[in-house]
């Protein structure tokens, strides 16, 4: 039993066995490669604003994908259909796997929005995965769990029969997840971080989704960052709000072209056997949720199998956020070598009929997304240049450009909190008012320190580095003791 996905792995992914790169796949990564030092060069050998061609370039293709965001989206703007009764049809089984190291300080806050479920799963796994501070404590005492031992499970916790405590070796959490996989026993699992804290509808309506559609391998719930009460927490909370919910959005609309790669693996569901079937979670990922979702896909175009993937609305979750310049940089660091590691392992997908509109469109708009970084860094660092250089016969087109790209964008903001706010119902997180004033200055803060941190995340991926550096998780524990203190 110990190596069954050990061998699923084996048989289904293409980083331990790389299949041939097609042609039209080289053809794409280097093309937009070849593509940015083109542009790249033209800055030092024309005038006017076609000097800052790079910077073009990034703005009419995040304009086209923003276009094909609201478009696919618009569904949002009609009134909701109510979902196809799965009462009549037996619900699957549920249990929740909460990966945990070192996560005491939260764990509880996790747990008990878990116990507070209004269709409580079957089964609450901790995998603890080596953790050296309090949690052991935490599980003995609050909650009656014994310790197993390493390796182990533990019987059933006496004040909550469905929660037991799995621990581990510290091996990093792709490793904990497959060894609860394993010890799991139900027919969809549920990952939710121990920084998560979810709705009290979650889990009824991820079971839901999956009773109605027997298709359905991997779902996705909402989520909403939530930082320290920091002038610097609320700084970054403020710019992450809106960057999820134009992410959300965003995920929408590639679901509906049946292209949906991206899940939070803090908070996502799962049909077990269909992730057994593949070998669980690669720890050698470094965003082993995203990967996955690849490896999903992929195996069901191979076998036409027909496999599903979807973002849910009505399921939703708070999660603690980066708070910090630091740890924000780290974060997306890991994201964009994460998102390297995986795009490079999958590269025989890319422009390849086969996947359908996976390969021939989604994977090839992330192929230009492994440099969209690069164009957007480059060209505010010509802007820089060309002003300090008093080239202001290119600067003031080049800032009418900027100009009317910030208009489009406060549109697709406003557009987005709208849509958001229809298809999730969630209107207390949201701000018309604030997105507007994100709108207007995320493209000189918040937006280039997300190409920072990607910039960060080559240097990661071309050093072949694995480890995701620690995490501090303060946010949502600030934002429990504050309810608490204010109910008071």
């Amino acid at each position: 039993m110990k190596n069954t996905l050990e061998d699923a792995l084996a048989r289904t992914s293409p980083r331990l066995v790389p299949p041939p790169t097609p042609f039209a796949s080289i053809a794409i990564h280097l093309g937009v490669m070849a593509l940015w030092f083109v542009l790249f060069a033209r800055a030092f050998f024309l005038q006017g604003v076609v000097a800052w061609s790079t910077g073009i370039a990034y703005v009419v293709y995040d304009t086209v994908l923003l276009l094909f965001v609201a478009w696919k989206a618009r569904v949002l703007l009609a009134p909701a259909a109510a979902p196809a009764d799965a009462g009549a049809a037996k619900l699957p089984t549920l249990g929740v796997i909460v990966a945990a190291h070192n996560e005491a300080a939260v764990l509880p806050i996790t747990l008990d929005a878990l116990f507070a479920q209004t269709r409580a799963p079957q089964q609450i796994l901790i995998a603890d995965d080596g953790s050296t501070d309090g949690t052991a404590a935490l599980l003995a005492q609050r909650y009656g769990l014994a310790d197993p031992g390493v390796g182990k499970l533990s019987a059933p916790s006496p004040q909550y029969p469905n929660l037991r405590w799995l621990k581990l070796a510290h091996g990093g959490k792709a490793r904990a997840l497959n060894a609860a996989l394993l010890a799991i026993a139900t027919e969809t699992v549920m990952t939710v971080d121990a920084d998560t804290l979810l709705e009290p509808d979650a889990c009824a309506e991820m079971a839901s989704a999956f009773g109605r559609e027997p298709a359905l391998v991997a779902a996705a719930g909402l989520l909403t960052p939530v930082c320290d009460h920091t002038l610097s927490g609320r700084f970054f909370q403020w710019f992450q709000t809106y960057e999820y919910i134009r992410n959300f959005i965003s995920r929408f609309a590639w679901m509906r072209a049946d292209s949906l790669l991206l899940i939070s693996g803090a908070f996502a569901g799962f049909r077990r056997d269909a992730v057994m079937a593949v070998g669980g979670f690669d720890a050698d990922c470094l965003v082993e949720d995203y990967e996955l979702i690849h490896r999903l896909r992929r195996y069901s175009a191979r076998k036409g199998l027909g496999w599903d993937v979807r973002v849910l609305g009505t399921a939703r979750a708070r999660t603690d956020a980066p708070g910090t310049l630091t740890t924000f940089l780290r974060q997306r660091r890991r994201w964009f070598a994460g998102f390297l590691q995986t795009q490079y392992w999958y590269r025989d997908m890319t422009g390849n009929r086969k996947y359908g509109k996976l390969g021939l469109v989604m994977l090839p708009v992330k192929a230009f997304d492994t440099v969209q970084p690069i164009y957007g860094l480059t060209a505010f660092a010509l802007l820089i240049a060309f002003l300090f250089d008093g080239r202001f016969t290119i600067v003031l087109p080049v800032l009418g450009v900027i100009v009317g790209k910030i208009a489009i964008d406060l549109a697709f903001h406003l557009y987005s909190v709208h849509l958001y706010r229809r298809w999730s119902g969630d209107r207390t997180h949201s701000s018309f008012g604030m997105a507007f004033l994100a709108a207007i200055f995320e493209p000189f803060s918040f937006q280039l320190m997300r190409h920072g941190g990607a910039a960060l995340g080559w240097l990661h991926f071309l050093l072949g580095r694995r480890k995701w550096g620690v995490q501090s998780r303060t946010g949502l524990a600030a934002a429990r003791n504050r309810e608490s203190a204010t109910s008071q």
